[in-house]
């Protein structure tokens, strides 16, 4: 298809809301769909397009809802389908569009799925739906993102593989009657009446046959090396037949429906495979989120993201933070790189300047905002709320502090509740009670919504007026070009449409003469 107007994907602002820590309806510490619906008006006005939803199904919460249980029901913990159903049409309603989270390379080990298979046994067509393996030692090398072998033995001598946590099987792709499964649980968010997915972890779905020793895992771990040929876990060709189904299955509902792929894929050239035409509409640019805040850099990124993207036809996306990374009001306040934002910073570590990462950050996103293509914003950003940096081990949730022994503190210090009403109670206004999943800091109640808005200047006004000057002015559709003139070592400059940004990297005062 080719683009038109209602190509809303390619210019779109889009909102993460990471359910549990957004707001809480029934007063019992964790957030749920009905306390999303309740502030859903919030958003409207701050001026975004659209919300992504972190996962809400039925899961043991092992990983936040990234170990689902059931792909086609609402964990209790957020509410029943009613609710989502509710918070669809009041979305709707209010011009909002709704992406839903879909995780489909692993479900969780109390999935039915796998369940049934553990109870099968070995040699099982059900065991085929997962990656089970003989042997008296793990299969192969392969280690787990969060920490340790990426094998897990059952009692009956089998392996399985787990890429992220022990109680995430990965499921088998190879296997028709896993991507049969899956297309019917598009369907049915579908039919709701949802407006697309988020695809988590797409380039891990497939795996090289025979499931190989990862041939550099001194160097590499989990991961993989840049520019070197790909991992036997990672960014397997077998995928795209796989996305191309998917694609045609969206474009055959109404009102141009969207996926969004969390491809971690480097350099952009790859990325760039996974958003041809008839494949994933979009996938976050990780180049822009990782890259140091330096013009040099930030320069190559942007030149490396059209030049990617726009060969391929897609819109490109930019994003400064998320559920997985320190919030960039935290990460701008000093010397956290890729690999200590995604860790975690605990009490013990080097703190970052509230004050400075707090302008930094402010900057950095009217700088992003007038970009053209898409652009992401993560819940609480609006308000300048800074990462949770001394949380105490007793509270922290996120496995990979567990399956680290604390060496990596996690992510639980991105997730913490938002303050709504300051002076309400000891979550701010999270809900009536004062409960929290994860305590907030001291200082959350400086930031809290009802402290921002209409105030000139704050943070939350800052957000609405550039939202609705990037509106104005069409920016997400524009151009773009660099201000050859205006550019430095330490100054960048571009124009998109009628707009000029300049930003100052650096701290001192910087003053330029513009043609009129």
């Amino acid at each position: 298809m080719g683009q038109t107007q209602l190509d809303w994907w390619r210019s779109a602002v889009i909102y993460q809301i990471y359910p549990r820590s957004f707001a809480d309806a029934n007063g019992d510490g964790i957030g749920d769909l009905p306390g999303i619906t309740s502030r859903l008006g919030s958003l409207k006005s701050l001026g975004i397009d659209a919300v992504w939803l972190s996962p809400f199904m039925r899961s043991p919460q092992k990983d936040a809802g990234y170990d689902v249980s059931d792909y086609c029901d609402v964990d209790p913990l957020f509410g029943t389908l009613d609710d989502f159903d509710r918070l669809l049409a009041t979305a709707h309603s209010l011009g909002l569009r709704v992406l839903i989270d879909l995780v489909p390379n692993h479900t969780s080990d109390q999935h039915e799925w796998f369940k049934r298979a553990v109870a099968a046994g070995p040699g099982s067509p059900e065991r085929e739906f997962y990656h089970f393996r003989d042997g008296d030692a793990p299969p192969n090398n392969w280690q787990s993102m969060f920490g340790g072998p990426a094998w897990t033995q059952l009692p009956d001598g089998q392996w399985y593989c787990h890429l992220f946590d022990s109680s995430q099987p990965d499921l088998n792709w190879e296997n028709p009657k896993v991507q049969e499964a899956f297309e019917d649980i598009l369907r049915f968010w579908l039919d709701r009446g949802v407006d697309g997915f988020r695809v988590d972890q797409p380039h891990a779905m497939g795996k090289a046959k025979g499931l190989p020793d990862h041939p550099d895992v001194e160097r590499a771990g989990a991961g993989f090396i840049e520019g070197e040929p790909s991992p036997p876990m990672w960014f397997q060709e077998s995928v795209h037949p796989i996305f191309r189904k998917w694609r045609a299955i969206l474009e055959s509902y109404p009102g141009q429906r969207a996926m969004c792929g969390e491809a971690y894929v480097l350099p952009l050239s790859f990325m760039a495979l996974w958003v041809r035409p008839d494949e994933f509409h979009q996938t976050f640019n990780f180049r822009y989120l990782d890259s140091p805040w330096t013009a040099k850099d930030i320069r190559k990124t942007i030149d490396e993201s059209f030049d990617a993207f726009g060969a391929v036809g897609a819109p490109s996306t930019w994003v400064l933070s998320n559920h997985d990374v320190m919030r960039h009001a935290s990460r701008m306040g000093g010397d956290f790189g890729r690999t200590t934002a995604s860790d975690g910073v605990g009490p013990n570590d080097p703190q970052p300047d509230a004050e400075l990462g707090l302008k930094r950050a402010l900057a950095a996103t009217l700088f992003t905002l007038g970009l053209p293509g898409s652009m992401y914003l993560y819940q609480g950003e609006e308000l300048g709320l800074p990462e949770h940096t001394t949380l105490e081990p007793e509270f922290r949730q996120d496995p990979t502090f567990a399956r680290t022994n604390g060496a990596r503190v996690g992510r639980d210090g991105c997730r913490v509740p938002l303050p709504w009403e300051s002076n309400v109670n000891e979550s701010s206004g999270f809900n009536q009670t004062g409960k929290s999943w994860l305590p907030q800091p001291a200082a959350y109640a400086n930031y809290a919504r009802d402290l921002q808005e209409g105030v000139e200047g704050s943070t939350l006004e800052t957000y609405k007026w550039a939202l609705a000057k990037r509106k104005e002015l069409n920016l997400g559709h524009g151009t773009f070009e660099w201000a050859e003139d205006l550019c430095s070592e330490s100054v960048l400059a571009y124009r998109n449409r009628s707009l000029l940004v300049i930003h100052n990297f650096e701290t001192n005062e910087t003053t330029w003469k513009l043609d009129s």
